[in-house]
């Protein structure tokens, strides 16, 4: 099970305090399963690990067989939610060499709109067999529809109609969009996204599950770490039971004390797409109405040289969130090396993970006196079980700092403005009025023409 320690968020907020909050947090997790809550249309999320899902898992694991056996690489195409959550699970729980996986290469596109990495996939992909998973609710966000149109037509000029439709996974909406007849027209296999789950809760989803399986992840396991993680969030609504619950009250409390940063500081290499996911997830579910914490991540202890600086010394809006892997998978010791001319000598036959292990504990303290307040979650170990309950714990935990915000943590107002000035400026028929609008504020301003 996940466990939160914050006995270093002193003197901002002490245990007793957010104890404290057991009120407002009962009064909002209240809520949230009775389905009172703001967004409450889209909850799928909170029961989607305990629901029977046997039969989806088996057409699955069918179409991630095939793809193992007949694949040299699956590209995955979808941007945010339909990418961050599988790729934080490939990434951190498959060996970290590309050399070292077993089965196809997985790769991401559709997630930026770089023509240079574009271009250079498309030749990359020539002489391989590849298959294409898409993944959009809508099949109109233009990142992942550029991106599914540039493959299908590689695709399309390469193969017959018929070993096209073969090669496409759509993992789309179950009832409507442009994918979804899409996928029809074309006779592409399809895999739904419920309707009452968002794209930054899709990880236990198709959205997620899918490449996970492709990638050899036990996705059986992971969804089990998840029911365990959702069992015990139903079952224990207390602060003191729940540390879920604990970290979401101690993040309102920082909040309330003018820490508007939150960094989450990875301690593996591997979790880097891990902290992306949850930049994400936390980032659209909580920044609203001007209100939020703004969620950055740091690689440690890689980021101690240049980021460790301002955590040190800076400006005291921020804390930390370590999250710390309790048992490595391998073991490396390190040598005597005749001499000592490096000065390392003492550290000759120590574990690599004890030298890793003493680097957090010494920046917990040091960041903690240079008054930047942290806590730390722990994971037993990186595994699909372990991963399940993680993805589940932070999902939950957001749900409930979002409430007690005051906001709505379901919706993403805010990333449709940017989208509707893409779409006018690229030339969208129905918006020409928007687009001439917008040229015209754009050439007193840009000098790039």
């Amino acid at each position: 099970m996940i466990k939160l320690n914050i006995r270093l968020l002193n003197p901002e907020v002490d245990e007793a305090a957010v104890k404290a909050q057991q009120r407002s947090v009962r009064r909002v997790v209240d809520q949230l399963y009775k389905g009172r809550c703001a967004g409450a249309d889209m909850l799928g999320w909170r029961d989607l690990p305990l629901r029977d899902n046997r039969e989806e898992l088996k057409k699955i694991s069918k179409i991630a067989r095939k793809i193992r056996k007949k694949a040299d690489l699956l590209i995955v195409v979808g941007i945010g939610g339909s990418y961050l959550g599988a790729r934080a699970a490939i990434e951190g729980l498959c060996p970290a060499l590309p050399g070292n996986r077993k089965g196809p290469e997985i790769l991401f596109l559709g997630n930026h709109l770089d023509a240079d990495y574009t271009a250079e996939l498309l030749d990359y992909i020539k002489d391989k067999k590849y298959y294409i998973n898409v993944i959009s609710k809508s099949g109109t966000t233009i990142e992942p529809g550029i991106a599914f149109r540039l493959l299908l037509d590689h695709l399309r000029r390469t193969l017959p109609p018929k070993k096209v439709k073969e090669r496409v996974i759509a993992t789309t909406s179950p009832a409507k969009g442009a994918l979804l007849a899409m996928a029809g027209d074309a006779g592409f296999e399809k895999l739904v996204i419920p309707e009452d789950v968002g794209g930054r809760f899709s990880v236990l989803t198709p959205v997620g599950l899918l490449p996970m399986a492709v990638a050899g992840i036990n996705i059986k396991a992971m969804l089990k770490g998840a029911r365990s993680m959702a069992r015990h969030c139903g079952e224990n609504r207390t602060i003191a039971g729940n540390d879920a619950l604990k970290y979401a009250a101690a993040r309102n409390l920082l909040y309330q004390a003018g820490k508007r940063i939150e960094i989450l500081g990875v301690w593996n290499p591997a979790l880097f797409y891990l902290a992306e996911w949850w930049k994400q997830l936390f980032g659209e579910s909580e920044g609203k109405d001007k209100k939020g914490i703004f969620p950055a991540s740091v690689g440690l202890t890689t980021d101690l040289h240049s980021l460790g600086q301002y955590i040190q010394d800076g400006r005291r809006e921020l804390f930390e969130t370590f999250l710390v892997v309790d048992k490595n998978r391998r073991k490396v010791v390190m040598p005597e090396l005749e001499g000592d001319p490096d000065q390392l000598g003492f550290l000759a036959g120590e574990q690599l993970t004890s030298a890793n292990r003493q680097a957090w504990r010494g920046t917990m303290l040091a960041h903690h006196d240079g008054q930047t307040p942290n806590m730390t979650l722990h994971i037993g170990k990186r595994d699909a079980f372990h991963f399940g309950e993680l993805f589940y714990f932070f999902e939950f935990a957001v749900a409930v700092s979002g409430l007690l915000l005051g906001v709505n943590p379901f919706d993403q107002p805010g990333v449709e403005a940017y989208k509707n000035n893409m779409f006018a400026l690229l030339g969208e028929p129905s918006r020409e009025n928007e687009r001439l609008a917008l040229e015209e504020r754009l050439n007193k301003i840009d000098d790039s023409n």
